[in-house]
């Protein structure tokens, strides 16, 4: 593998549109993305690694996604799309420069492999280089499922019933396996996770077992809109990490996989489409009970409606 070109995927934009777009491309490459602003020109860059040239039919997907973007009220700036080769070195020194230690509350700390940033007392640590899969943690809504995580898991500690000390998780859309590793950690006892992308599955399994948990966690290989309606088992924490759209098209599959009594993250969505989103949830059943709005994005948690 290192011996592939590896690829640089950028957009030129603003700082106003600078998360949509890096959302836009972590979601089209399933891929962590990195930002730089450049003070003179005003401009922010944001780029994907890939190991792969983008074909045309990717460049007219950022370009859809773009408009998108601009059509919630961002200013996108020139959006001009760049693909450039680079060396894995160059690579690796920038996410070096970029990717620091994040601490969710006193229960949770992510940090690198190369970070020296020792945990608090009885704060679990997630060690997560960034790899060429999305998710390191750094994005508000990212951060918002590890919040909710670390909630349910807290709940979990404090509880001597059997039922709180056995909670289940559901990670859809993986990626690099963050959003599990973290609730294996934190001793949920039942831990699924799925993507579509193989590349990911590999990564999220490869650092599943950095952090000395791949036998207390499922990862596959899987596909949103083939979730069963009625499944065999179902989730008391439930994190969808996706776009819009495609929460909206798969709900009642997603939906279908939740405890009575269990909660729902929706994460990964613009403030202008997050109403969109809560009223087609609602109409499935649900009722939104935690939001948090952070720059452009907006997440949610959800639980059934009383009757």
């Amino acid at each position: 593998m290192k011996n592939k070109p590896l690829w640089r995927i950028s957009v030129a934009t603003s700082l106003e549109a600078e998360d949509a777009v890096a959302e836009l491309l972590g979601t089209i490459f399933n891929r962590s993305a990195s930002s730089h602003f450049n003070v003179e020109k005003q401009t922010s860059v944001v780029s994907v690694f890939c190991e792969s040239k983008s074909s045309q039919i990717v460049r007219e997907e950022i370009s859809a996604g773009l408009r998108r973007i601009k059509n919630c009220g961002l200013k996108i700036g020139n959006g001009k799309i760049k693909i450039t080769r680079v060396r894995r070195e160059d690579w690796a020194e920038s996410w070096k420069r970029h990717f620091k230690p994040i601490e969710i509350g006193t229960a949770l700390l992510v940090k690198p492999s190369w970070s020296k940033k020792r945990p608090r007392k009885n704060q679990v640590v997630v060690i997560l280089d960034p790899g060429l899969s999305f998710g390191t943690g750094q994005h508000p809504t990212t951060e918002f499922c590890l919040h909710q995580i670390c909630s349910v898991g807290a709940a979990c500690q404090q509880s001597s019933r059997r039922l709180d000390a056995t909670k289940s998780f559901l990670d859809i859309g993986t990626g690099s396996g963050i959003l599990a590793i973290a609730a294996a950690k934190l001793d949920f006892k039942s831990v699924c996770a799925f993507d579509f992308d193989p590349e990911a599955v590999r990564v999220a399994r490869a650092n599943a077992r950095v952090n000395g948990v791949s036998r207390k966690l499922k990862i596959t290989r899987g596909d949103v809109a083939k979730l069963p309606i009625h499944p065999a088992r179902r989730f008391d924490l439930i994190c969808a990490n996706l776009i819009s759209n495609l929460l909206i098209a798969e709900r009642k599959r997603i939906v279908a996989q939740l405890n009575r009594g269990g909660i729902l993250v929706l994460a990964g969505i613009l403030k202008p489409e997050f109403g969109e989103v809560q009223k087609k949830f609602e109409s499935s059943g649900l009722e939104l009970v935690s939001a948090k709005s952070e720059k452009e994005w907006r997440s949610g948690a959800f639980r059934f409606a009383e009757k």
